[in-house]
């Protein structure tokens, strides 16, 4: 299936890290035109590096729970690019890992909802004003099943996504009648980096398990019966980031090997 997502302009938000580089890869691959947004330009440049060899890539570095910075970013991308077709929010964080509600702290629940759903918000205000004057864009939000399934331990990361549903469903309506798509790729568990270090070590102290007995746990739960991958999320991006998917809008697309949808 042709995608047509050839010379499209691409912004990707934390593109570095996480699911990013896989995300960023997948969308090099289809040719499109890059511009990779996160705070730690390293990583940034080694991405760069590996993409080059495929297609151009512009990396800039952006604070996105701050609004100049995202404002600026996008500015230097409509200088150097023209426009922006697509959009897709992979920044975020995990927020508190096995707290309670009542054992989280009003700073880490601020900090995670600043960076998952703010961050979201203002890159996406920053975008749209162009995208409307094209009545053409894509916005692609990278949320969590954990907004869409309460999960004991994430408090304030489930908080998170499931505002980042609102933000998106709500603009999703408004930016409908501009031939712009708003939507939401929700993985569960994905293996990676991030997952190994951050998330399984917090769950597995907390609940007194080993960390192969919690991964063990999560897979037992799908009806896959496996933790999902970056590529995963990463082909789920690239459909909703093409006009393959034009009439779809203000959904939340879980990839996670059938947990919260069943």
């Amino acid at each position: 299936m042709n995608l047509s997502l050839k010379d499209k302009v691409v912004v990707i938000t934390g593109a570095g890290k996480g699911m990013g580089p896989d995300i960023s890869t997948a969308f090099a691959n289809e040719g499109a035109n890059l511009v990779l947004i996160g705070r730690d330009m390293d990583a940034l440049q080694l991405l760069k590096t590996q993409i080059d060899t495929i297609t151009s890539a512009l990396i800039l570095r952006c604070d996105v729970t701050n609004p100049k910075d995202c404002d600026s970013a996008i500015a230097v991308t409509l200088a150097e690019l023209g426009h922006v077709d697509v959009l897709v929010n992979v920044a975020g964080g995990t927020g508190p890992v096995g707290d309670t509600a009542w054992d989280t702290t009003p700073e880490g629940f601020d900090e995670i909802v600043k960076l998952n759903m703010g961050g979201c918000f203002l890159m996406m205000r920053a975008v749209l004003p162009g995208m409307i004057a094209r009545r053409y864009g894509k916005i692609v939000n990278v949320g969590g099943t954990f907004g869409m399934h309460g999960r004991a331990g994430r408090m304030a990361y489930s908080a998170s996504k499931w505002g980042l549903r609102g933000i998106t469903k709500s603009t999703a309506i408004e930016a409908g009648p501009y031939n712009i798509n708003v939507n939401i790729v929700a993985p569960g568990m994905v293996d990676g980096p991030r997952f190994r270090t951050k998330v399984m070590p917090g769950m597995a102290e907390a609940r007194g398990l080993s960390e192969d007995e919690v991964i063990a746990e999560h897979a037992a739960e799908y009806a896959l019966r496996r933790i999902s991958t970056g590529q995963d999320v990463a082909s789920a991006c690239l459909f909703m980031a093409s006009d393959v998917s034009r009439q779809i809008t203000g959904v939340d697309l879980p990839v996670d090997g059938g947990w919260a949808a069943l």
